[in-house]
């Protein structure tokens, strides 16, 4: 053992993962049981969940899983309620579920509007109401993280309820941070800005991505090191870090909290790395613009 992992204080502990069998929930999941934490998750990919469950039974910790649309309250109620017999308490909440679609605000029906509302903010309200009965069972407090966006905190065109959803879920959880806090359950929020995931890639709609893979992917490489500042975008491992730490006893006095891991975007306020020698600014300068601009070739 070493002195990081002793002073995390994770081993034996027991954690809830909404949206842990793929991706950056997979990552997430992994990584916690890893730590010697007790894991139960839901998704709704049947298959990787399995597949990510059978990893956690493997490291020799408990396991428990359900298949879950978290679009489906009645599904998560279920769900919670299978848990709580299982667990009876739990020390850690990860709400890593959720996505959208690119569209104009004016292409959207109240059906879609309310999708984005309840895969974004609404179940991770269902999935905190569950838990804080079983944190407080345990006696120890306890650790509720949920995934936001970058674009909860700058304007999102053709994201915009999406974002609305996000920056409410951050809010909240900076709202019930205070109102837990004397308890010792901690709420804080992860902001990632893209992610290494489906439904990251998948956001951009169809005929974005039609476009983006008819790029070479060199090109592409280039998009990445022009708008990260850090050059690359952080792995689904280095978003399950930053879930690690906060669920662990390293930041038993951190709470109310958005922690971005993003590579430097949010920091970097828009600043761009541009090329053709314009350096690091919001805006491009003469040399990209001559480029964009010239009068041999189209704009874009």
């Amino acid at each position: 053992m070493t002195l990081l992992t002793e002073s995390a204080g994770l081993k034996g502990r027991r954690a809830i993962i909404v949206g842990g069998g793929d991706g950056v929930g997979r990552a997430v999941t992994l990584r916690l049981a890893a730590e010697g934490v007790d894991i139960a998750a839901c998704d709704w990919k049947a298959d990787a969940l399995a597949a990510t469950m059978a990893e956690v039974s493997g490291m020799g910790r408990r396991a428990f899983s359900a298949t879950v649309d978290v679009l489906d309250a009645a599904a998560m109620d279920a769900f919670f309620a299978d848990v709580e017999r299982e667990f009876e308490s739990v020390d850690i909440l990860v709400n890593v579920a959720g996505g959208t679609r690119r569209r104009a605000f004016t292409d959207s029906t109240r059906a879609l509007m309310e999708r984005d509302i309840r895969l974004n903010y609404g179940y991770a309200l269902d999935a905190i109401l569950h838990t804080i009965p079983m944190m407080r069972r345990s006696g120890r407090g306890g650790s509720i993280i949920s995934f936001t966006t970058i674009e909860a905190d700058r304007g999102a065109p053709g994201f915009s309820v999406y974002a609305g959803a996000k920056a409410a879920l951050r809010n909240f959880s900076r709202s019930l941070a205070a109102e837990l806090a004397l308890e010792r359950i901690r709420v804080n929020v992860i902001q990632p800005d893209a992610t290494p995931s489906e439904t990251s890639h998948n956001s951009l709609g169809e005929k974005v991505l039609e476009e983006l893979a008819q790029l070479p992917p060199e090109t592409v490489a280039a998009l990445t090191k022009m708008q990260v500042p850090m050059g690359e975008a952080p792995p689904a491992e280095a978003l399950a870090d930053g879930v690690l730490y906060l669920a662990s006893d390293l930041a038993r006095y951190v709470t109310g909290i958005s922690l971005p891991v993003d590579a430097g975007t949010s920091g970097a306020m828009g600043f761009v790395h541009w090329p053709f020698g314009d350096g690091m600014l919001p805006v491009p300068l003469a040399g990209t613009l001559s480029r964009l601009f010239a009068k041999d070739k189209p704009a874009w």
